[in-house]
């Protein structure tokens, strides 16, 4: 590989015109494309397969005469102070209001509060009904626009007015601003390791230029696949992150090659062919792990690994084919900058060459700073073995967005069960079979249960073949006692089921975001166990060891096991929310953990490489272990701290975004990256691997002889340009005699 990399950048070097031109042409007409088709989002996080799902289609098939699948509006009124919703002129307010919204050619039908008789006990707070003739996600811009427009009809009367239902007004916010400010805050780090403003901005260039181009795919395919708005975003953070870091690494490579003689075509050629190899294998490796999440057997989380997935390889592509075309249009220029007085006190260029106090301090103290080290990792995991999962509901979103507003007032009116509303389905089995003393032993046996605030009475089709029985909670959707309750419901129903021929099922979002939860933290251990066992394998092949692979998947479950419970310390716990912005505590998205094992390995791996190969190398050469980890650290430990700060810049920057969503995952994987990298990589394994010795490059002969010679530091290609370097000097001293 790293041959052929070699050779890659020789010919991005002399085509660079054309690989810098079809970049950027690529750019324009996928961009192109992406604007005039439009994004086409499908919000669907639903798993085929579970019992809550499978009841909520078979409750829809059997009303779907009755039932009215346009996207529906509810306006929540709160009368102001005094005064209620019945009084003449406020409920005049609302016919008026209601009355435009109906000149709307998409709106098939209104219901005011009234004649839905859903005022709550002291009249103060109730809700409209608005039905359109096409389905929740096809409703345009144009008709949200008209209800927002129309607003201040009641609002001018001091009516608080909101809106809900599944008709989206607050749309996830991919988070542009959040990107700006990462892109900065990488920007300042990149002129602190180079030196160099030019090349400081130019992984800025080529990440944005792959991001540009895996982006506009991604919204391409919107209108093809079922997408989610998340994976944009997730793919965003990636795209952005690995785009910068893998620049860097390329880039501080050429400059060690200037710096030691070599001509620009030959620093980028060698750069991309030693650097580079470590790239693609980073690369493989993140990728590999994105795509391990289609194991789960969940669409949406499969479809969001592919999008974030395609970032990265993008992101590859332009590592070793456009930035090579590139440094050789202005790689001349590409030196730090030390008549240059703002950086030379910005950055400490005039550090002496060599010093590694932090690896001779690790390696002096090893037992210490391993023990600090795992126990403050260990400690920082404690709160995750009480995690809960969840999934996001308008109760958990900004509060200046118009569905949390009326997500609070519907709780106000009626209680946090409303939000948590249940569905009993009964279907016969045998048409012959009387259901109604059975329906009936159910309806009173959920009454009983502790939790339950209202019970319905049956509701049949049309056919009289499927009853329908409503249970609203006194509890909300991600409450403990919530989800007790689904739990008990369900015994009472398995226990009903057993005494006839029909099938009794509980559904609703609470039922549905059990089962996701559930289906969800089944799948961790099954991925975990993959990933680990593909961590081990692999790394064995690339450092031809035993123990060094053990102490990098060791590492790895240490940093996962602290941001996870870090995550759930702030999130769940309650502590700090303020501080991170979120709007209250609640159960950890249940996604999370899954896209946290997945992207967190794939960035532990690439780190983990570039730091130990280069200890490998050197203990290849001197047999010297402890010289072995100094070099390491010396010679890339500088590399992984600022990949690792670019990455928490980048992550970091979503989490001031103003969904909960959003900022909760750039939380979890910037947390993730300063556990690995900093403690787990530039403490604990410089350590660990000084207590181990030479012991950590020990791999039995037998296994030695049959692995593949992985050639990670472009050993060959070094060679083989020394080999040359010493025949054209043999030939100049031939010459000359």
């Amino acid at each position: 590989m790293a041959k052929a990399l070699f050779k890659l950048g020789n010919w991005a070097v002399d085509h660079r015109k054309k690989v810098i031109g079809g970049a950027i042409g690529l750019l324009l007409l996928i961009a192109g494309a992406a604007l005039s088709m439009g994004p086409d989002f499908h919000e669907d996080m639903s798993i085929p397969g579970t019992e809550s799902e499978n009841a909520l289609q078979m409750v829809e098939e059997a009303f779907s005469e009755t039932a009215d699948e346009g996207g529906e509006v509810q306006i929540v009124f709160k009368a102001p102070d005094k005064e209620t919703l019945e009084s003449e002129k406020l409920n005049q307010a609302i016919n008026d209001l209601l009355t435009d919204i109906q000149n709307d050619q998409a709106v098939k039908s209104v219901a005011t509060p009234l004649e839905l008789g859903n005022l709550n006990e002291d009249k103060t707070i109730g809700y409209a009904l608005v039905t359109y003739d096409v389905p929740a996600e096809e409703v345009t811009e144009a008709s949200k626009e008209a209800i927002i427009d129309k607003l201040e009809i009641t609002r001018d009367l001091g009516i608080q007015t909101e809106l809900t239902g599944d008709v989206e007004f607050s749309e996830l916010e991919i988070g542009i601003m959040s990107e700006v400010i990462g892109i900065t805050m990488a920007f300042v780090i990149l002129v602190m390791t180079f030196a160099s403003f030019l090349a400081a901005g130019m992984p800025i260039v080529t990440a944005i230029i792959g991001l540009g181009i895996g982006l506009s795919t991604i919204l391409i395919g919107t209108n093809f696949l079922n997408i989610t708005s998340v994976s944009l975003t997730l793919a965003a953070m990636l795209g952005l992150a690995v785009g910068i870091d893998y620049a860097l690494f390329i880039i501080t490579r050429f400059r060690q090659q200037i710096v030691k003689g070599s001509s620009v075509k030959e620093a980028i050629a060698i750069a991309n062919g030693t650097a580079g190899s470590a790239v693609v294998f980073a690369g493989v490796t993140v990728v590999i792990a994105l795509l391990g999440l289609s194991i789960a057997q969940i669409p949406f989380l499969t479809m969001m690994g592919v999008a974030a997935a395609l970032c990265v390889c993008i992101a590859v592509v332009i590592a070793v084919i456009v930035l090579p075309a590139i440094l050789g249009i202005i790689g001349h220029k590409m030196t730090p900058l030390n008549n240059n007085r703002f950086l030379e006190k910005l950055t400490r260029v005039k550090q002496k060459q060599g010093s590694n106090k932090w690896g001779e301090f690790v390696t002096k103290r090893p037992i210490p700073v391993a023990i600090f080290g795992i126990g403050l990792l260990a400690i920082i995991s404690i709160p995750f073995f009480h995690m809960e999962l969840g999934l996001p509901d308008d109760g958990q979103k900004n509060e200046e967005s118009t569905e949390r507003r009326a997500y609070d007032l519907l709780s106000e009116a009626y209680g946090p069960g409303h939000h948590a509303s249940l569905i009993v389905a009964a279907k016969k089995e045998d048409p012959s079979v009387d259901l109604q003393s059975v329906l009936d032993d159910t309806v009173k046996s959920i009454g009983d249960l502790s939790n339950v605030k209202s019970v319905s009475p049956p509701i049949p089709n049309q056919d009289e073949e499927l009853f329908i029985i409503s249970v609203t909670p006194e509890t909300g959707p991600n409450a403990v006692e919530t989800k007790e309750l689904v739990r008990d419901i369900r015994a009472i129903t398995q226990q009903n089921e057993a005494k006839g021929s029909f099938e009794l099922t509980v559904t609703g979002f609470t039922a549905v975001g059990i089962d996701i939860s559930q289906k969800l933290n089944d799948a961790v251990p099954l991925f975990a166990s993959f990933i680990v066992i593909f961590a081990f394998v692999l790394l064995v092949f690339v450092f031809r060891s035993i123990l060094v692979p053990l102490k990098a998947v060791m590492g790895f479950l240490l940093s996962l096991g602290a941001t996870l419970g870090f995550v759930v310390f702030v999130v769940q716990d309650g502590h700090f929310i303020e501080w991170f912005g979120f709007p209250g505590a609640g159960p950890v998205l249940a996604f999370l953990p899954v896209i946290t094992i997945g992207v967190l390995f794939g960035l532990a791996m690439d780190y983990e490489v570039f730091l130990v190969s280069r200890m490998r190398e050197d203990y290849a050469h001197s047999g010297d272990a402890r010289g072995a980890i100094l070099a390491g650290m010396r010679d890339s430990g500088g590399v992984v701290t600022a990949a690792g700060l670019i990455m928490i810049a980048v992550f970091a920057g979503f989490m001031l975004a103003p969904d909960p969503l959003i900022k909760v995952m750039g939380m979890a994987l910037a947390f993730g990256i300063l556990f690995d990298a900093f403690v787990v990589r530039m403490m604990i394994v410089p350590a660990v691997m000084t207590l181990m010795g030479k012991a950590s490059w020990y791999l039995p002969t037998w296994l030695d002889n049959i692995l593949p010679n992985i050639d990670m530091e472009g050993a060959t290609i070094m060679k083989e340009l020394e080999q040359n370097s010493a025949g054209e000097k043999d030939d100049q001293m031939r010459m000359a005699k």
